[in-house]
């Protein structure tokens, strides 16, 4: 009989330790996904729900202050900004909700990198002569088509070498490579104009912000100046926020947030600036980092 209990109780410890281990391994830690109604990877953040597992419909963030869809999450493009571009250089598109942007990419400010004989060329004023990239400026053909209402993409995009946006000058806006994965160098930099730019196998181009001299009439330095527009089409401006006044402390990784501008009228829209930092020696890049919308081909 002692045996049968003790055979019965062994037995019983046997199924329990089983059922706990089973119980063990369906454990989970529980995230909170927040609900994307309108599909733009982007969550609500009043609706949320506890689960192990991604939710159909629900995504990670809860940044999204309208989930309707349509253009009120990040903002239509304001149509005045365009009126601060170079009308000689740049010619702007209206077609539902797309805007073409066709530049011939002649600048229209000083530079060591015009001929000679061009009204304005000038002779160095940061630029070192012996660093200076061969040629001269030229006229050139950039085109990029982009939404009227650009939206954030689900993940960001690394841009690549060439254009990634339009200055508005009409001269292309290039990132921090002078080469396939060749970082932009001190020595490289050091042969650029007050505006930032030099020439390329391509033609005349900018990467950096412009230099605080008597001669940059025309370009942003440390203020809220637009500065052009990206591929995704977002619009990038200048170091400083047009609401606020100084340099804005809620960029995300791309140096964009969510605000008014001059061009706005007191709408907040979603929109870029060049982040307020060093990139090397005393220089700073115009855009250095990823694209938070889909990137359009500048052909």
């Amino acid at each position: 009989m002692k045996y049968l209990i003790f055979s019965f109780l062994l037995l019983l410890g046997v199924v329990f330790l089983v059922s706990s281990c089973e119980d063990d391994e369906g454990l989970c830690v529980e995230t909170t996904w927040y609900e994307d109604a309108d599909g733009d990877g982007l969550g609500n953040p009043a609706v949320s729900q506890s689960a192990c597992d991604q939710p159909e419909g629900y995504v990670a963030d809860n940044s999204d202050s309208d989930d309707t869809g349509g253009s009120s999450a990040t903002g239509s493009t304001p149509v005045s900004a365009f009126d601060d571009f170079n009308a000689d250089a740049v010619t702007v598109s209206f077609d539902g909700d797309e805007i073409t942007i066709e530049s011939n990419a002649l600048p229209h400010h000083t530079s060591p990198y015009w001929d000679a004989s061009n009204s304005l060329y000038i002779d160095p004023v940061v630029a070192v002569e012996s660093e200076m990239s061969p040629g001269r400026i030229n006229e050139g053909s950039y085109t990029v088509t982009v939404p009227a209402s650009p939206q954030k993409a689900s993940n960001t995009s690394a841009t690549g070498l060439g254009a990634i946006g339009i200055s508005i000058t009409g001269a292309p806006i290039f990132n921090d490579e002078e080469g396939p994965n060749v970082a932009l160098s001190e020595n490289v930099a050091s042969g650029f104009d007050y505006a930032g730019g030099h020439m390329g196998p391509t033609g005349y181009h900018y990467h950096l912000e412009a230099a605080d001299v008597s001669e940059n009439t025309l370009l942003s330095h440390d203020d809220d100046a637009l500065v052009g527009i990206l591929q995704d089409g977002f619009l990038i401006y200048g170091r400083r926020c047009n609401s606020t006044g100084d340099h804005p402390t809620d960029l995300d990784e791309s140096g964009g947030h969510t605000s008014s501008t001059q061009h706005s009228d007191g709408e907040e829209f979603y929109h870029c600036h060049i982040i307020n930092e060093f990139y090397i020696g005393s220089y700073i890049l115009l855009f250095g980092v990823d694209l938070q919308g889909t990137p359009n081909a500048i052909m």
